[in-house]
């Protein structure tokens, strides 16, 4: 869990999500950042701060179903495309 306060925490995640370096993944990304971002709890963040760790071509494979995505991470990617519908 981080020790910055909440607002500085959600600002840093959302900059991290719409500068990734592939684009699909700010267009994937990005907009869970600015919105359903804020509804997440500690520990769900702390799943997604985790997700943004992950190389960008194995993000785009999961989230594509291209590749089976990891047991650690499937939880959190299942928020993310819950939120795009």
């Amino acid at each position: 869990m981080s020790a910055e306060p909440h607002d500085i925490r959600l600002k840093r995640l959302r900059i991290r999500s719409w500068r990734r370096g592939m684009k699909e993944m700010d267009l994937l990304l990005g907009p869970f950042s600015d919105g359903p971002i804020a509804a997440l709890s500690d520990t769900e963040l702390d799943a997604y701060e985790a997700l943004l760790e992950e190389n960008d071509q194995d993000l785009y494979r999961w989230f594509s179903g291209a590749s089976p995505m990891p047991d650690d991470h499937a939880a959190i990617i299942a928020r993310i495309q819950k939120s795009r519908n």
